[in-house]
């Protein structure tokens, strides 16, 4: 992989975000020519570049909403990976137009300007949100990854080709449950809970950004990639980090209490990360599967894959994950 990437050039949008930073931490050493970082947030781009101090990044002020800046940014790039978006479930149910300016709109001008540009590769950073959704930001989502894979039908003669990467919580990321969880257990709880019942998938912001490294190493075009990810019964999590992080704060585990506060607008019980059908045209592997519209249906059998149906993390293995990021 790292001779792939070696003397290209590469862009990140939304690289100063939680999994776009990681991604350009990965990417440093990986020996790149360039590595753009594109971001509206100038605090975030000035931080990253102080954090790291390499002379391989290129910090960029923009936005995707503006095609002309994109353009510019685009110039003699290899690769592209497409990490910007308005994430956040209960912001885009109440900033729906915003979300499609961003998640539908703003994709859209990446895939204009990477086909006018004739940019080698271009991969979006999706998630589970998208499979079925039933809120703006899967439905956002899901109309961004729909025109990436179709933009492969769409680039004529152009070299440019698209795929996708789709995946579940990536732990600790900015805005997820465990900052949150953390924040409350510090104030001495109560630590909130939308439905006991709820499930994830879970993964480490490292392992999700090597994994997208990975699928633009493999990317032909159509894919979307799919990463494996483990499940937990968010309340198991909430207990887990209760039980560790109430002493280190000055608390016995059972002064703080755990609150059901009810499902937040839009959300739901538990992460699907393909659909049946999707399912009957995927390829698995150790850490990946891979759907693919090019593969013969008729050969492949169907695959349930979501968080309720996966066997759970039991509290033990929850602790071992996440004991790094709670230290």
């Amino acid at each position: 992989m790292k001779s792939f990437y070696e003397d290209k050039i590469v862009l990140v949008t939304g690289g100063s975000g939680s999994i776009g930073r990681e991604i350009v931490k990965k990417l440093v050493g990986l020996n790149p020519k360039a590595i753009r970082v594109l971001d509206n947030n100038e605090t975030a781009l000035f931080d990253l570049e102080q954090e790291l101090k390499s002379d391989k990044i290129r910090t960029l002020i923009g936005d995707i909403r503006d095609k002309d800046r994109l353009k510019r940014a685009f110039e003699d790039v290899d690769i592209i990976f497409h990490a910007a978006a308005l994430k956040h479930v209960p912001l885009c149910e109440y900033n729906p137009f915003d979300a499609v300016k961003t998640n539908v709109m703003g994709t859209q001008n990446v895939m204009d300007a990477a086909l006018d540009k004739n940019v080698e590769k271009v991969i979006l950073v999706s998630t589970d949100k998208a499979v079925n959704p039933i809120n703006v930001m899967g439905a956002t989502k899901l109309l961004a990854e729909r025109l990436t894979i179709s933009a492969n039908y769409y680039r004529g003669n152009k070299r440019t080709v698209f795929s996708c990467v789709r995946f579940g919580n990536v732990l600790n990321s900015r805005g997820s449950v465990v900052p949150l969880f953390k924040k409350q257990i510090k104030d001495g709880g109560p630590v909130t809970i939308t439905n006991p019942k709820m499930s994830r998938f879970i993964m480490h912001i490292p392992d999700a950004a090597k994994l997208i490294l990975k699928a633009g190493y493999l990317a032909e075009g159509e894919e979307i990639f799919i990463l494996k990810m483990p499940a937990v019964n968010i309340v198991d999590l909430a207990e887990v980090m209760v039980e560790d992080l109430a002493p280190k704060n000055g608390f016995k585990a059972e002064d703080i209490k755990i609150k059901i506060i009810g499902k937040r607008i839009g959300e739901k019980m538990y992460e699907e990360l393909m659909t049946e059908d999707e399912a009957l045209c995927a390829v698995e592997s150790a850490k990946l599967f891979i759907l693919n519209s090019k593969i013969d249906t008729d050969s492949c059998e169907a695959i349930e894959y979501n968080s309720d149906t996966v066997e759970k993390l039991s509290k033990d293995e929850i602790r071992m994950i996440i004991k790094d990021i709670i230290s």
